[in-house]
């Protein structure tokens, strides 16, 4: 027992087991907006629920009028890039891709949708720092209880 123990823990530490020194939890880049009136933890629990219900009311039953909008996320959610403009879904650091990958999640919305905001926003962005995994650990806690 001992033996397989020893091995397990040479194993884990070889293949790279060391990286989990620091943080388990995605890196979140803090939105550039103002709060959800909502509250973060509903929109992080809710926000497929209401994307899918959004997308129906507008693709087919016409109404565009939804309270919310992709657009706008996308907007005040950007992450700018090192050429201070917003970054793409396809590149690493992109906001719905820190929790999407974290959580094996097929991010599909920028199919058909763009992933960065419009001009028109962009003048407005600027980089938030990343929330601290502190903030991310005590949500998830609040999750699982």
């Amino acid at each position: 027992m001992k033996r397989l123990m020893a091995f397990l823990v040479i194993v884990f530490v070889a293949t790279g087991g060391g990286a989990f020194a620091g943080s388990l939890y995605p890196e979140i880049p803090k939105a550039v907006g103002a709060a959800h009136p909502e509250g973060s933890a509903f929109m992080r629990i809710n926000h497929m629920k209401l994307l899918r219900h959004d997308r129906d009311e507008t693709m087919r039953l016409g109404n565009r009028d939804t309270q919310y909008s992709l657009k706008e996320c996308v907007a005040c959610h950007a992450v700018m890039g090192p050429d201070a403009l917003p970054i793409s879904v396809k590149e690493e650091g992109h906001f719905c891709r820190s929790c999407h990958e974290y959580a094996a999640v097929k991010v599909d919305c920028f199919q058909c949708h763009n992933s960065k905001p419009d001009a028109g926003f962009t003048a407005l962005l600027a980089q938030s720092p990343a929330a601290s995994s502190d903030d991310i650990a005590a949500y998830l806690d609040g999750v699982t209880q």
